[in-house]
């Protein structure tokens, strides 16, 4: 009697963790024509890389694959709206669907990161590395870095230091979320890291992105008067 009782129980929670994933309008498995076009995203950004070894290309293509597809699949398979609409409890602001879908992929295992990171390590050199985590975001943390120079043209090596190291740490956690958005909101977090640390270290970033903006319109509005 209670094994007919315990079975009912994980039966009712299956079927609700499969209501859930079916509500999100997705199939867990990707289509042959998905595997493709990830096989090939892969495989472009491994060729960047001019390995000179197809042994080592194939390897590290794999890899990347793998990890798309499994990102790809868990994104799409766990709706943001498993996630209650409440608040975020720093700020009290209420939660954005943006929000909700990436509390639920950072809940992803962490054994997928892994498997990506000790994959490439194994295979490429540390600038190889960072050259194919700059591809899953599109080159961010370079272009955000020259905003920080052109916004505070005199930060100190330290500063820098600080500021690239965040934007690095953006980078790698980044990889693991499916779209520009996300990816975004990822680096978002770390660009406020940098902006509360140029606070603490007697700078005022409000009144330095202002002034940063006041230039740029009056440099616009030269150019127009010309």
């Amino acid at each position: 009697m209670k094994k007919n009782k315990l079975f009912g129980k994980v039966f009712g929670l299956a079927v609700f963790c499969f209501a859930i994933i079916a509500n999100t309008g997705v199939e867990a498995q990707t289509s042959a024509k998905d595997k493709q076009e990830i096989q090939a995203k892969a495989g472009n950004w491994v060729a960047s890389l001019n390995l000179n070894d197809k042994a080592k290309e194939a390897s590290v293509t794999n890899i990347i694959a793998a990890h798309l597809e499994a990102v790809r699949n868990w994104n799409n398979t766990h709706s943001y709206t498993t996630v209650p609409a409440g608040i975020n409890p720093e700020t009290g602001n209420k939660l954005s669907n943006l929000d909700r879908q990436i509390i639920v992929n950072s809940a992803m295992p962490d054994s997928v990161h892994q498997h990506l990171m000790n994959g490439l390590a194994k295979y490429l050199s540390p600038t190889q590395v960072e050259a194919i985590l700059d591809k899953y975001t599109v080159g961010k943390v370079a272009f955000t870095f020259k905003g920080y120079e052109a916004i505070v043209p005199d930060l100190t090596d330290k500063e820098k230091q600080v500021i690239l190291a965040n934007l690095k740490t953006a980078r790698e956690q980044a990889v693991d979320y499916k779209s520009m958005k996300q990816i975004s909101a990822i680096f978002e977090i770390y660009k406020t890291k940098n902006e509360q640390y140029l606070n603490s270290n007697g700078r005022n970033w409000h009144q330095l992105y202002k002034d940063y903006v006041n230039k740029i319109k009056a440099e616009k509005a030269a150019k127009k008067s010309k």
